[in-house]
């Protein structure tokens, strides 16, 4: 028999880890909330298993937005059990799967946006992604890539081909990804790729009605430690002002791209941030949040697993599980 902890135990967690270091503030990390299982990447969470693990948060935790949380750890009043739920990127499942079903556990979440993919945008990943899914050949020359010939008959091998992508182009400028991404539509033999993965604005001003908060995550999603600094700032501002515009409210809370400290970005985009306004931001170091980390440089976590046990498992192990920026260490940690 699998042993799930329930509420009980998280909240039994929780109420030691801040007897012993103080209260700390766990952030979750999504992206897609799938309407089924992926038979190519198993492990994305869907409709069925988002409502469960959103089921066991709302009992466990006293869930805020990101902005909410900085306001209390700013005031040194963070009570215990404070986790934020946060989404990287904008994908349209965010605004038609996942909002009805945090509205119905009466929970909320912010939603970092990067503006340019919006209404018909695709993100990198997801021209790989799909390129590859679609591909009608069962083996790829991906030798352009330093990949060599990949096979690609199966889910499993589909799967590793765009695995094996995946960072070979992650780390291009944003002109040589573009680049990159034609190479690789005319290797997989041009399939027609979606145009709906990405929110439309609406969704955006349906997601701030709702109650949702709204945060900045660049226009393009480039990776910021790879991009000149005039264009980083321009790519972190005109985000900014896009989602401001759209909501007509302003946005205090940044994520950056990727997000790992010291190889996506640095101290000087940390800075950048600041000086454009923001109240505080996300990277991706695992760990929790604590009065001691800086407020631009706050960890996050996904603790991943197909079963509410695992799930649950992980998420405990992440409460003990420090933020790196108190320690002023650079932990690296996965990310889409």
């Amino acid at each position: 028999m699998t042993f799930a902890p329930g509420p009980a135990a998280l909240k039994w967690a929780a109420a030691t880890q801040a007897a012993v270091a103080g209260p700390a503030l766990s952030i979750l990390i999504f992206h897609r909330v799938l309407e089924g299982p992926d038979p190519l990447f198993p492990d994305e969470v869907d409709r069925a298993r988002f409502d469960r693990l959103m089921g066991l948060v709302a009992r466990s935790f006293r869930v805020v937005t990101l902005g909410q949380a900085l306001a209390s750890l700013e005031q040194g009043r963070l009570a215990p059990r404070t986790l934020a739920i946060t989404f990287d990127d904008g994908y349209a499942d965010n605004a038609e799967i996942a909002l009805p079903i945090l509205q119905r556990h009466g929970l909320a979440a912010t939603f970092f946006v990067a503006t340019g993919f919006l209404d018909g945008g695709r993100m990198f990943n997801d021209t790989v992604i799909e390129a590859v899914r679609r591909s009608p050949h069962t083996a790829l020359d991906l030798g352009d890539f330093g990949l060599g010939r990949l096979a690609v008959g199966t889910p499993g091998e589909r799967r590793a081909a765009i695995e094996a992508m995946l960072p070979k182009v992650k780390y291009l400028s944003l002109a040589q990804r573009e680049d990159a991404l034609r190479r690789l539509e005319q290797t997989c033999g041009h399939p027609a790729l979606p145009n709906d993965l990405m929110m439309r604005s609406r969704q955006v001003q349906q997601l701030h009605a709702a109650g949702m908060e709204i945060g900045g995550h660049t226009v393009r999603h480039p990776n910021l430690a790879q991009t000149p600094d005039d264009e980083a700032r321009r790519e972190i501002a005109e985000g900014r002002d896009a989602l401001a515009a759209l909501v007509d409210a302003p946005i205090e809370v940044f994520a950056y791209p990727n997000g790992r400290p010291d190889r996506d970005y640095d101290r000087r985009h940390v800075q950048m941030v600041r000086e454009l306004g923001f109240r505080g931001a996300v990277s991706t170091a695992r760990g929790v949040a604590t009065a001691a980390d800086d407020r631009f440089q706050l960890p996050r976590h996904t603790p991943w697993g197909r079963s509410l046990a695992t799930w649950s498992l992980r998420l405990l192990a992440g409460l003990r599980q420090r933020g790196f920026a108190s320690a002023g260490a650079a932990q690296p940690a996965g990310s889409r």
